[in-house]
């Protein structure tokens, strides 16, 4: 039978969260926590000390800034799980609807600026589950763990060990898988040139018909003019 981990997902969840003051004035019950349990080996246990220890010692504004740096600049690293698999297209809503109902049927609701795909809100429905299915369900999610792994690894950011810790608690092991080149913030901000096509991205499925809507506009702007005739 499986030990059980629910306070080290806790830990991991809380980790991947913005590192305000409350989060760094329980940093230290955290490392007690991930000790005390043991489910981790050693050596991910000093890494994610290490990261504790920096974010406690390191000035607020930079750790907040750094964070922010980190998770909400760029797609490959967004916690965001099926920003990663729907990007914005439509198929994200009825995703996130099937993991609501997952979660309600566990007793479990969300308050409403909460979104079910975040991680940390994933790792937090993790820990009341057994640890087979926990295990289990966090398995499901390993293409995605490892892409964002990866893309922190590329960044030689402290907080893949978070990411390497969840991956070994689903039981597989974190490893470096290849991922496209992100775009800078500035291109994947840009809108399509007048004419230029639309995008694929959050507008309709890859490969998908896009809509267009035709509007007589000259004919339009003329019958508004003062004097014309009808």
């Amino acid at each position: 039978m499986s030990k059980p981990f629910p306070l080290t997902l806790r830990v991991l969840a809380h980790l991947l969260s913005y590192p305000d003051t409350s989060l760094r004035d329980h940093l230290a019950e955290m490392t007690t926590a991930l000790q005390g349990e043991r489910a981790l080996r050693p050596d991910r246990l000093a890494e994610l000390s290490a990261l504790m220890q920096h974010l406690r010692g390191a000035r607020a504004m930079d750790v907040e800034a750094h964070y922010v740096e980190t998770f909400d600049r760029g797609r490959g690293t967004a916690l965001h799980l099926f920003e990663h698999v729907h990007g914005d297209s439509r198929d994200r809503g009825p995703a996130m609807i099937d993991l609501l109902q997952t979660y309600e049927q566990a007793g479990l609701y969300l308050a409403p600026s909460e979104l079910p795909d975040h991680l940390t809100v994933v790792l937090e429905y993790a820990s009341t589950q057994p640890p087979a299915q926990a295990r289990a369900f966090l398995r499901e999610l390993t293409h995605i763990l490892q892409a964002i792994f990866s893309a922190l690894l590329r960044r030689e950011s402290p907080y893949a060990s978070v990411l390497a810790a969840v991956l070994e608690l689903a039981g597989e092991k974190a490893q470096a898988v290849k991922i496209p080149d992100e775009p800078t913030l500035d291109e994947s901000w840009e809108e399509p040139a007048v004419f230029g096509g639309c995008s694929t991205q959050g507008q309709a499925s890859p490969g998908q018909p896009q809509p267009i809507q035709i509007v007589r506009a000259a004919a339009r702007q003329a019958s508004t003019q003062p004097g014309a005739s009808a």
